[in-house]
């Protein structure tokens, strides 16, 4: 299996640069890697902490850690990769990293000279990036290695008869800081005991969230006080959905902020031309009297978290196919989440739909009757907020039982 995996690792990097040639993001992904030793060559003789995180999910879970190491051990470089895109090309002017890169692929020559050239003191890997090169690599330097906000499933190759080589690159981490009691066992079950269940880092983080003034004038000009949906993160199989609610079903009193997964222009054109009520776009909206707008498409980015503040209701985007983005954000504002119901793999969700905060809907007649219900029961809405901002407030402390470990560590 192990010269399977590295015989895949060996025929992507040859196909990726002629799928580039067609793939926009594909194109991301590589341009970004020919840069990635570039970067890191600026972190030579530095003492370093490194983070990994998949995408932009995995760096809000690293955050709340690296901004407790900044304040208490500044005489370290931060570094942060990402594998994709998506969470580099949002986060790469992020002011708290000292080199923010692209993960290179994990062929042994890479993971033999990306470890050579950082040389990290510490080395976090964020929720379930497991890459067994880099890995290796890491237990053979011995260097201290954390896996932060870990979430573990059975049908992974750790805990299959023929993933031997994936369980040993585990032994690169010194200790698991997982989310879940599942995952504790399911490490246990193969010999791994140097493991806690800390929950998730973002909690931590979303709970900042209030402390900052989350008042946007524009927004609260178009809110004009009234019942507000945020639709955050959304995808075209949702988009549909409210659409559709928006141009049959909307009482007159209700108004829609819409953030759209992808902001491209064609896009955001055709999802403007899809509503039949008054639209205006965030690209557009000077000199606009933006109360008099119905609907308010949000054709930016890094703004949403103090969006969900002006919500009524939110619902998030990603959970119909694509994979489901942040609840968290919306829910700590203690308002209810609307989802898809594609949500397994993602606990919170799992979680706040089990104990009633979350409301999973999979189609569009269902997406109609949640919003119906949650304009017309004032009480029902009330208490659904209510339970996402208890469960947010009995979920802190994630980032304080790491730094714990870490003040023995670094």
């Amino acid at each position: 299996m192990k010269f399977l995996y590295n015989f895949v690792v060996f025929i992507t990097s040859l196909l990726l640069p002629i799928i580039a040639l067609f793939n926009k993001k594909i194109k991301l992904f590589i341009n970004g890697r020919n840069e990635t030793f570039s970067k890191i060559s600026k972190l030579k003789n530095s003492k370093t902490i490194w983070f990994h995180a998949a995408s932009l999910g995995e760096f809000e879970q690293a955050r709340p850690i690296i901004e407790e190491l900044k304040k208490h051990y500044t005489e370290y470089k931060i570094l942060v990769t990402f594998f994709s895109p998506s969470g580099y090309e949002i986060r790469k002017n992020y002011n708290l990293a000292d080199v923010i890169c692209y993960l290179p692929l994990d062929s042994k020559s890479n993971a033999r000279k990306f470890i050579k050239e950082v040389n990290p003191s510490l080395a976090v890997f964020i929720k379930y990036e497991f890459w067994p090169n880099l890995l290796n690599e890491l237990k053979l330097k011995e260097i201290p290695t954390i896996l932060v906000s870990g979430v573990l499933r059975e049908k992974q190759l750790f805990f299959k008869s023929y993933g031997g080589f994936m369980k040993d690159s585990l032994k690169a981490f010194h200790h698991f800081f997982v989310q879940d009691e599942n995952s504790k066992k399911l490490l246990n079950s193969i010999n791994f005991d140097n493991v806690t269940v800390a929950g998730d880092t973002r909690f931590d983080r979303v709970s900042k969230i209030l402390e900052q003034d989350n008042s946007l004038d524009f927004i609260n000009e178009f809110k004009n006080n009234k019942y507000t949906i945020v639709a955050g993160s959304t995808w075209q199989e949702g988009e549909a959905f409210l659409v559709d609610y928006i141009n049959n079903t909307a009482l007159e009193d209700e108004k829609f902020i819409i953030a759209p997964h992808n902001i491209k222009q064609e896009a955001i054109l055709e999802l403007q031309k899809s509503i039949n009520k008054k639209t205006v776009l965030f690209s557009a909206k000077a000199d606009k009297n933006l109360s008099e707008y119905t609907v308010f498409i949000i054709d930016t980015i890094g703004i949403l978290t103090k969006i969900y503040a002006a919500a009524d209701i939110a619902y998030v985007g990603g959970g119909l196919k694509t994979g489901l983005h942040n609840i968290l954000e919306p829910a700590t504002f203690g308002i209810p989440v609307v989802i898809g119901n594609k949500y397994d793999k993602f606990k919170e969700a799992v979680d706040l739909v089990k104990i009633g905060g979350c409301i999973s809907i999979k189609n569009g007649e269902e997406f109609t009757e949640s919003f119906i219900k949650l304009k017309k029961d004032e009480n029902f809405r009330r208490l659904t907020g209510v339970i996402n901002k208890r469960y947010i407030q009995d979920n802190f402390g994630a980032t304080k039982l790491i730094m714990n470990y870490l003040k023995n560590t670094i």
